[in-house]
């Protein structure tokens, strides 16, 4: 398997041999459940889809796809009174639905997502990913959404100087002009104006996984990766692999 989901815990540092301090992001990766095996024969192409985490209110098309293929299960009793589990909601939580003895809820997961699979391996709905699949030293491109800035202005979102800070000047952190005179008289596309700022998709490349801890489900990676605390991650496997990695993979 060549990626996996995961949780942003924040930063920390890490004192390696010889004492040296390395910045590293701590990233929960260790509740990936395999939702389901896409297959060349009956899907067209080969790849794993991997669960993490449970929704608490998913609707009904995501519950469905849980239920089907493994499913998030939460320990709870069972309540007619309660709306989500009725047996005419179609929702699951029905005396019926248990797991090891106890009277359980299947929820939706909070992201699922495809991952190319690694050669020979044959995973099956249910189980849950190691993280052996990563070691110290390989690199990853690790995928999440930044920060939201909200609106902000053109020193902020684009980083310009801003006009002269002196008596007079009425506008110091304006973007100045924007038109173009008589020729073309329109402004360009594509000028930098102020406007949201964050809360977009970045990629971040090449990170060097540090640590893997797998009696926490924590994996330390090397560094700044995109997003807030809390936030949910992608981590694949990077096409930019270290020699010794390289050589091990054949």
């Amino acid at each position: 398997m060549k990626g996996l989901i995961g949780k942003k815990l924040g930063m920390t540092r890490l004192f390696l041999d010889g004492g040296r301090c390395v910045p590293v992001t701590a990233v929960l990766a260790g509740a990936n459940v395999v939702v389901q095996v896409k297959t060349p024969e009956k899907d067209g192409y080969s790849a794993v889809q991997l669960g993490f985490g449970a929704k608490r209110h998913g609707n009904s098309p995501e519950r469905g796809h849980a239920r089907t293929h493994g499913g998030a299960w939460t320990a709870g009793a069972y309540d007619p009174k309660r709306p989500g589990d009725r047996k005419d909601s179609g929702e699951a939580g029905k005396p019926e639905d248990s797991k090891d003895g106890m009277k359980t809820k299947i929820m939706a997961y909070k992201l699922i997502r495809e991952f190319e699979l690694a050669a020979g391996e044959t995973p099956e709905p249910g189980d849950e990913v190691p993280l052996d699949i990563f070691a110290p030293g390989d690199k990853l491109n690790v995928t999440g959404t930044s920060k939201g800035r909200g609106y902000a202005g053109v020193m902020k979102r684009h980083g310009f100087g801003g006009g002269r800070a002196t008596h007079g000047c009425l506008t110091p952190r304006s973007g100045g002009s924007i038109g173009s005179a008589a020729d073309p008289s329109r402004v360009v596309p594509g000028r930098k104006m102020a406007g949201h700022h964050g809360a977009v998709r970045v990629t971040a490349r090449n990170l060097e996984v540090v640590d893997v801890r797998p009696d926490y489900g924590v994996i330390l990676v090397k560094g700044a990766v995109p997003g807030p605390n809390g936030g949910l991650l992608l981590l694949k496997k990077s096409l930019v692999q270290p020699k010794a990695a390289r050589a091990a993979a054949g």
